[in-house]
C-alpha cells in the first residue's frame, strides 16, 4: 500500500480538472541494450536511471497496438484440466537431437508385463534385460542404441535402465504399477526418448513410500531419470505419483507436439526438470495437491514454445527455514528465465499464497495465450508472509505479444496480478489483470509502448510503478480503487509520463502527469456507472464507461486524437453505435445524443501539484469548460 501523500487526494465538488502536456524532443529515450530483440511490429524499450527523464522517446510508439481488443472476460474465464488431444504437426529440425527421427536404433527390444505371471523379453539374445517377476532391468554395455518397447500390465513391478548410450522406451499401452517405488527408473545419464505409442493409453503409479530406493543411486520420482526426457508420439501417458514428483529429470525434460501426459502428484512437483523443462508441444495436464508443490519446476528455464498446458495446485503453504520464510504452491516455477513464445498455458491455484508463474529471473511473454487464476489469500505472521500473485518475477517482466489474463479472487496486501521486482515492458499483445491489490505493479520503472492493456484493482491502483511509468503507445485501461488509490501510479520523486496512445485511468485520485509527456490528456469527476463519450466537432473519439462500483470518481483519458489549445466535448449517458469493444472502452464508434454536454479544452499549461506528487498537478475549480457529473 502506497502512502496516502503519493495519491492525488481530490475534492471534487462541481469541477474539472484539466491535464495538457509539453511537447519534447524526439528520438530514442531511453537504452535498447540488454533487451531481446524486437520484431518490426513493436518498440523496444529499457531502463532509464533517472527519476524525472522524458528527454527522449521513441518516434514509432503511439502507433503499436497490436494486439486482440476484445469486450474482456478477465473477471469470469475458467480454468479446467482438459485431456483432448489437439492438433498439431512434427517439424522435425535435423540439427536438433531432441528430434527421435534424426536417431538410428540397432536393436528393438520387448517386455511385456504381467498380472498372473513374471514378465517377458524378445529381441534380446545378448542377455541386456533380466527380470525377477515383474522388477526388469536392462542394463545396456553394448555399442547399440536400443528401442525398449514397454507393454503389459503389472500391479507390482518396475522397469530400470542403466546404459551409457542413448535410447528410446516405448510405452505401447503399458500400466506399471510399484508400490515400493518409481514405475521407471532411468539411471542412464544420456538422451532417452520417451514415445507414446499412437492409439495407446499408458499409466504409471508409484508406491506411499521407496523402499526400493538404494544409497547409492538416486530414486526422485513416480517416473524418474538421470539423463534428459524427451517425450512424443501421439498416445497418452497417465501419471499418478503418491511419494515423490510425477516426471523428474536430473537434467531437463522435453515435451513434442502430439504427445498427451497427465500428471497427478499428491506429494511432490508434477514435472520437474533440475535444468530445464521445455514444451515444445502436446498436451499437459499436472494436478498438483502436496503443500508447497509446483505444477512445472526447474533450477534453469522453462520455455513454452506450443502445445497446451494445463496445471492445477491446491496445496497449502509452509515454513522454510533455510530461507526464513514462506514457501506456497506455484504453477510455474523457475529459477532462471521463464519464456512463453506460443500454445496455451492455463493455471488454477487454490492454496493460500498460491502463484501461477513464480520466476526469480526474467519472464518473457513473445505470444501464446495465458489465463491465470489464484483464489488464495496472503499468510501474515511474525515469522514471515506469502502472497498470492498472477505472474512474478525478480527480473524483467516482458510482454511482446499474445494474449495474458490474470485474475486475483483472493484477498490481502500483496494479492498482485502482475508484479516484477525490477521493471515491466508491455510492448504488444493484450494483458488483462485483474486483482484485490496492484493489478500491474514494478519496483522499477514501468513501460507500455503498444498493445492493449487491461488492469483492474478493486482495493489499490491499476498500473503502479514504484519508479517512472512511461506509456508510449497502445490501448490503456487502469481502474484502480476508491481514495487514495489512483488508476495510475508512480512512486514519490519519480514521473508519469504519457507520449501517446490511448489512456484511460479512473480511481480515487489521479496521478500527476509530468509537463514534458508529448500527448495532452484532459480529466473530470464522473460518477461511478457513467458511459462519457469524447468528441472532435461530431467526430467521435471514444467512449469510455466508468465502472459501477469498487472505484472512485476521477477520471483521466489522454488519446492521440487531442491537440494542446484545442476544444473537446464531452458527452454523458450517450447513445453509441458501431464501434470496436475493449472492456469500458469503445473506439471507432458513433456517438449519438446524451444527457449532458460539456466542452473542455486541452492544455499544456499545468504548473501546480501537491500530495508529494511529481511533474504537472491539478488545480480544483481552474482551467477552461468545467463541469461533472
Amino acid at each position: 500500500m502506497e502512502t496516502f501523500m503519493k495519491k492525488m487526494n481530490l475534492f471534487w465538488g462541481g469541477v474539472m480538472v484539466l491535464f495538457a502536456f509539453a511537447a519534447c524532443s524526439t528520438g530514442d529515450w531511453y537504452d535498447d541494450s540488454f533487451m531481446p530483440t524486437t520484431s518490426s511490429s513493436t518498440t523496444t524499450s529499457v531502463t532509464t536511471q533517472s527519476n524525472d527523464d522524458n528527454s527522449k522517446t521513441t518516434s514509432t510508439a503511439d502507433n503499436v497496438t497490436t494486439g486482440v481488443s476484445s469486450d474482456g472476460d478477465v473477471t469470469s474465464f475458467t480454468v479446467a484440466l482438459n485431456k483432448n488431444a489437439i492438433t498439431e504437426s512434427v517439424n522435425v529440425n535435423a540439427d536438433d537431437d531432441d528430434y527421435i527421427e534424426n536417431t538410428t536404433f540397432g536393436k528393438t527390444i520387448t517386455i511385456t508385463f504381467s498380472k498372473t505371471g513374471a514378465a517377458t523379453v524378445s529381441g534380446d539374445d545378448t542377455g541386456i534385460v533380466t527380470i525377477n517377476g515383474n522388477d526388469v532391468t536392462a542394463t545396456n554395455n553394448t555399442e547399440n542404441v536400443i528401442k525398449y518397447v514397454l507393454t503389459g500390465e503389472t500391479n507390482d513391478g518396475y522397469f530400470k535402465l542403466y546404459s551409457s548410450k542413448k535410447q528410446a522406451i516405448v510405452l505401447n499401452g503399458v500400466s506399471i504399477t510399484n508400490p515400493d517405488g518409481a514405475a521407471i527408473n532411468n539411471q542412464s545419464k544420456k538422451r532417452t526418448f520417451i514415445v507414446l505409442n499412437d492409439g495407446t493409453k499408458n499409466y504409471l503409479t508409484d508406491g506411499t513410500n521407496y523402499s526400493d530406493a538404494t544409497d547409492n543411486e538416486d530414486m526422485k520420482a513416480c517416473f524418474f531419470s538421470e539423463g534428459q526426457l524427451i517425450f512424443s508420439g501421439s498416445g497418452y501417458l497417465e501419471v499418478d505419483a503418491n511419494c515423490k514428483a510425477g516426471i523428474r529429470s536430473d537434467d531437463y525434460v522435453r515435451t513434442m507436439p502430439k504427445s498427451n501426459i497427465f500428471v497427478d502428484a499428491s506429494s511432490g512437483n508434477g514435472i520437474r526438470g533440475n535444468d530445464a523443462v521445455i514444451v515444445t508441444g502436446g498436451v499437459i495436464n499436472v494436478n498438483v495437491t502436496g503443500t508447497a508443490d509446483k505444477g512445472l519446476s526447474t533450477d534453469g528455464e522453462i520455455r513454452i514454445d506450443g502445445g497446451r498446458t494445463t496445471i492445477l495446485t491446491s496445496g497449502g503453504y509452509e515454513y522454510d527455514e533455510d530461507d526464513k520464510d514462506y514457501s506456497a504452491c506455484s504453477g510455474i516455477k523457475a529459477d532462471s528465465v521463464v519464456t512463453i513464445n506460443g500454445g496455451e498455458v492455463n493455471i488454477l491455484s487454490t492454496g493460500t499464497g498460491g502463484k501461477g508463474i513464480n520466476c526469480d529471473d526474467k519472464i518473457n511473454i513473445n505470444d501464446g495465450v495465458i489465463r491465470i487464476i489464484t483464489t488464495g489469500k496472503r499468510q501474515k505472521d511474525s515469522k514471515g508472509s506469502v502472497s498470492p500473485k498472477g505472474i512474478k518475477a525478480n527480473g524483467n517482466i516482458t510482454i511482446k505479444g499474445g494474449q495474458t489474463q490474470v485474475r486475483l479472487e483472493g484477498s490481502g496486501d500483496g494479492t498482485e496480478g502482475i508484479e516484477s521486482k525490477s521493471e515491466i515492458h508491455i510492448e504488444a499483445g493484450t494483458v488483462e489483470s485483474y486483482s484485490y491489490d496492484d493489478a500491474i505493479n514494478s519496483a522499477g520503472n514501468l513501460y507500455i509502448d503498444g498493445g492493449y492493456v487491461y488492469a483492474r484493482s478493486y482495493n489499490n491502483d491499476g498500473i503502479d510503478a514504484n519508479k517512472n511509468l512511461y506509456i508510449n503507445g497502445g490501448v490503456v485501461i487502469a481502474e484502480g480503487a476508491g481514495q487514495p488509490e489512483c488508476g495510475l501510479d508512480a512512486a514519490e520523486q519519480y514521473r508519469a509520463y504519457i507520449n501517446g496512445g490511448t489512456v484511460i485511468a479512473v480511481g480515487g485520485g489521479l496521478q500527476a502527469i509530468d509537463s514534458s509527456s508529448k500527448q495532452a490528456s484532459i480529466a473530470v469527476t464522473a460518477q461511478m456507472g457513467t458511459t462519457l463519450g469524447v468528441l472532435d466537432g461530431s467526430t467521435a473519439i471514444l467512449v469510455y464507461t466508468t465502472p459501477s462500483s469498487n472505484t472512485g470518481t476521477a477520471l483521466m483519458i489522454s488519446s492521440p486524437s487531442f491537440k494542446s489549445g484545442s476544444s473537446y466535448t464531452l458527452r454523458s449517458g450517450c447513445e453509441v453505435t458501431g464501434g470496436t469493444p475493449f472492456y469500458n472502452l469503445i473506439t471507432g464508434c458513433t456517438i449519438g445524443n446524451g444527457s449532458q454536454s460539456v466542452d473542455v479544452t486541452a492544455s499544456t499549461s499545468i504548473s501546480g501539484s501537491m500530495g508529494g506528487m511529481g511533474g504537472g498537478g491539478f488545480f480544483p475549480g481552474s482551467g477552461p469548460g468545467g463541469g461533472h457529473w
